[in-house]
């Protein structure tokens, strides 16, 4: 980890404040519609008991094509994907070596419940670390930003436990996660804003990616207008971190899924 201490963002504070204005107008816009496609999730899990989770409709819908569109401006990558990409390490739901309480579509519910609270956590780290002066100076801007970026990410958690909790499954309060524990030792080990950034970046990537792969494997489409709903604003977090690091956000034909997350890091 860097041992910079004096680090600065790429970009001035003025525009990081304005860039994470447009941000938080982003997710105050999705929430009504991320709370229906929620609520209608719930309902269809309840309806079909999930036992026709082997069945994979791959349906992406109007909700699926926007969010792809906005993920793609949104990437770092310069190769260009496949917008059918294939299963990530691990498998999606309903397969045989899915396991513990949660199955299915809701073992991806679950996956996404456990990332969400994994990026509130890191930020909340994040901003222990800086009250303790262990980071060095910490712009304003950039305080800013973490504390939004986590209350979205909080919403998001809120979210998906709903779906949880409505299917009489347990919601998922802490980070069940195989990554968990390298996730603590890199931010225990942040010695800069600079490094915070970096690995919060890598966290954001991730959430980005796993949604959108999500709106191509899930079986319900309520569960892919839900995923479809959170991802572009998983992906303005991504973006503004590249600024803020100097990498600049270059644009793809279709954002990749090689960092998107498996079911299968989930240990419940």
């Amino acid at each position: 980890m860097s041992t910079d201490r004096t680090w600065e963002p790429a970009i001035g504070e003025a525009e990081l404040a304005r860039l994470t204005r447009d941000m938080e107008e982003a997710h105050r816009a999705t929430l009504p519609v991320m709370r229906a496609a929620a609520v209608d999730l719930t309902e269809e899990l309840r309806a079909t008991g999930q036992a026709d989770a082997g069945r994979r409709r791959f349906l992406l819908g109007a909700g699926g094509v926007a969010a792809a569109l906005v993920l793609a401006a949104c990437s770092s990558s310069k190769n260009v994907k496949d917008p059918a990409p294939s299963s990530p390490a691990g498998t999606m739901p309903g397969s045989a070596s899915a396991s513990g309480k949660y199955t299915g579509d809701l073992r991806v519910v679950a996956l996404a419940t456990a990332l969400e609270n994994q990026a509130v956590g890191a930020y909340q780290a994040a901003l222990d670390a800086a009250k303790a002066g262990k980071l060095g100076t910490v712009p304003p801007a950039v305080a800013t930003f973490v504390t939004t970026a986590m209350a979205q990410h909080s919403d998001h958690a809120k979210a998906w436990n709903a779906v949880l909790t409505g299917a009489g499954l347990p919601a998922i309060t802490d980070v069940p996660l195989s990554n968990q524990p390298d996730t603590l030792a890199a931010l225990g080990k942040a010695a800069s804003v600079g490094d915070v950034a970096k690995l919060a970046l890598e966290l954001e990537d991730q959430a980005a990616q796993t949604y959108l792969f999500a709106t191509y494997n899930v079986t319900s489409p309520a569960g892919i207008a839900t995923a479809a709903s959170i991802a572009p604003v998983e992906a303005m977090h991504a973006a503004i971190l590249n600024y803020v690091l100097g990498q600049y956000p270059v644009p793809d034909d279709f954002l990749p899924t090689d960092k998107a997350a498996s079911p299968t890091l989930l240990t419940v």
